[in-house]
């Protein structure tokens, strides 16, 4: 019998922290952007006495920094407790020594991380992957979600994986993003979690505590003649990893209806140009390779969701075998690289593949790779098309960048700024001043919306890091169809201008599509507002047929 499944309309970091505390026993907490909104879930459900799975409220600590909250981890761990902690950039990095040990020593936890990038030429407190990746030689799985459904969902898968592998999992998405984007899912209840997690597995983790009633020897100084052989003990345990996630994934589906592999594919069965991607992009280029194919072209896109351990048989198996040409998007850059990580484990594992004849192409497929959306800067469908027309050259540009103008050294690709994708939706863009309530106001108009009518919703607020005294501005769209538009709206059928002020400022009506309503909180009277409008906006609205209204 089919069940009824709860609709919630939440973002990324409540969808984590949702999962997280119902299957946790400790949460050790340092806020930290954009991570802090899951350690505050948490410790209001806890404040309330919402218990876990277990019948039990989990105990949420904040410590004096992240490095603290990963000694905190490690302890709460080796006492047999189901710990877990919600990091983020410099304070992901703070925690790399308790991560080797945490590993290490086998020890499952999840960490859920909104991705945000490092500080290098200057701090920002905004989404890539650099944090994660700095993290690849710690000896953790590493899980990508794409939007706020998929972090539900591998919120659990990982933290059922870990419990019967033993190898602790980063679980991690975009940061702002994907973390702060609001979108309508499917809720997980109680009972689906209790599903996915083995009380036979998590008694395993509780008998391995320390405790005085069954000794052993941790924590070991060892020298040349034993430390070599003891880092080559856990191979199997990371050979049984891809299987455990599928399997998790495939009893997962059997819950919900909701199939996922550890890589996916989507597009053309006999693709030409394909891109790689994780993460939100490879929503964007999702949506981009649905239009694409539309339109009779041989494109594809390939998901990947488990980046470590990656899985060279399954991963060239999901390509198709008459792909020509690949793109391969990091979120990264690593200085000095030969490339960033995600095109590094493709040409490796495709060198592997065609070696040991996993795979029948019809030649070794040209690869590139390129960088995109770093420090959250922007990745729209029309950036995406100009990855796949890079791939229409007979030497297409590698080591790209996509995005940007970068004029000095010239990696950059030219894009058609005026590309779009058709799509059923209504948008809406709202600017005000931050402070001023707008975005706690469409937070609440995007959820009234999602719970009281059957339209899909996504909502997303752009701000900097600021915040208070400066310009906001929250994008809304809702409609019948699927949104997987993980990206700033630039054509909108509704703009609202909160602050007089701002009509000397900003051009907000290049944003409106032509005969879209414009609607502004004036100081002045309906009869009076048209002669104080500057005469640009008058033009403006005249030429595009706006339907203007005051307030």
């Amino acid at each position: 019998m089919a069940r009824t499944r709860k609709m919630v309309t939440i973002d990324g970091n409540t969808a984590a922290a949702h999962v997280a505390h119902a299957t946790n026993e400790v949460i050790a907490i340092y806020p930290i952007t954009p991570s802090s909104v899951m350690g505050e879930v948490s410790d209001a459900k806890s404040a309330v006495g919402q218990e876990n799975i277990w019948g039990t409220v989990p105990k949420v600590v904040e410590l004096q920094s992240e490095g603290g909250a990963a000694g905190a981890v490690h302890g709460s761990l080796q006492a047999g407790a189901l710990t877990t902690t919600f990091p983020a950039s410099q304070g992901l990095l703070l925690m790399i020594p308790n991560m080797f040990k945490i590993a290490g020593e086998l020890s499952p936890t999840v960490f859920h991380v909104s991705a945000r990038a490092i500080a290098a030429q200057a701090l920002s407190i905004f989404g890539d992957h650099s944090d994660v990746m700095a993290c690849r030689s710690t000896g953790w799985a590493m899980l990508s979600s794409n939007n706020v459904q998929e972090v539900m969902d591998f919120a659990l898968i990982s933290q059922a994986a870990t419990l019967e592998s033993r190898v602790p999992f980063l679980h991690y998405f975009d940061g702002f993003r994907t973390s702060s984007e609001v979108q309508k899912v499917e809720e997980l209840s109680q009972d689906d979690m209790r599903h996915m997690i083995e009380d036979e597995l998590v008694n395993n983790h509780r008998a391995r505590a320390m405790s005085p009633d069954h000794p052993v020897l941790r924590g070991s100084a060892q020298n040349p003649d034993v430390y070599f052989q003891g880092r080559e003990t856990v191979n199997s345990y990371y050979d049984n990893v891809p299987g455990i996630v599928q399997a998790t994934m495939d009893k997962f589906a059997g819950r919900t209806g909701r199939q996922y592999n550890l890589v996916d594919y989507v597009g053309h069965p006999e693709a030409e140009r394909v891109v790689i991607a994780m993460g939100s992009g490879a929503d964007t280029v999702h949506e981009l390779v649905d239009h694409l194919v539309s339109q009779g072209e041989k494109v594809g896109l390939v998901k990947i969701r488990l980046f470590l351990p990656f899985v060279v048989e399954q991963f060239a198996k999901t390509l198709p075998e008459t792909v020509e040409k690949i793109a391969v998007l990091d979120r990264t850059k690593e200085p000095g690289s030969l490339g960033e990580p995600l095109y590094h484990n493709v040409r490796t594992a495709i060198g592997e593949a065609m070696a040991d004849r996993l795979v029948s192409f019809s030649g070794y497929p040209k690869i590139v790779g390129g960088r995109y959306g770093l420090g959250s800067k922007e990745f729209s469908p029309a950036m995406a098309k100009a990855v796949f027309d890079n791939l229409l050259q007979d030497k297409p540009k590698n080591h790209f960048v996509v995005g940007i103008q970068e004029d000095v050294t010239n990696t950059s690709l030219d894009y058609d700024e005026s590309f779009k994708v058709s799509k059923d939706v209504y948008s809406a863009m709202f600017y005000g001043l931050g402070s001023d309530g707008t975005v706690g106001a469409n937070k609440n108009s995007i959820k009234i919306i999602g719970e009281t009518t059957d339209n899909n919703v996504q909502a997303y607020f752009v701000y900097d890091s600021k915040k208070a005294g400066s310009m906001t501005t929250s994008h809304l769209r809702f409609g019948k169809d699927e949104i997987r538009s993980p990206y700033l709206i630039d054509s909108a059928d509704f703009v609202a201008c909160h602050n007089f002020s701002f009509l000397e400022k900003y051009d907000m009506i290049k944003n409106a599509k032509q005969g879209a309503t414009f609607l502004i909180n004036s100081p002045f009277k309906a009869d009076e507002v048209w002669d104080t409008l500057p005469n640009e906006v008058q033009q403006k609205i005249i030429d595009k047929a706006l339907k203007l209204y005051v307030i």
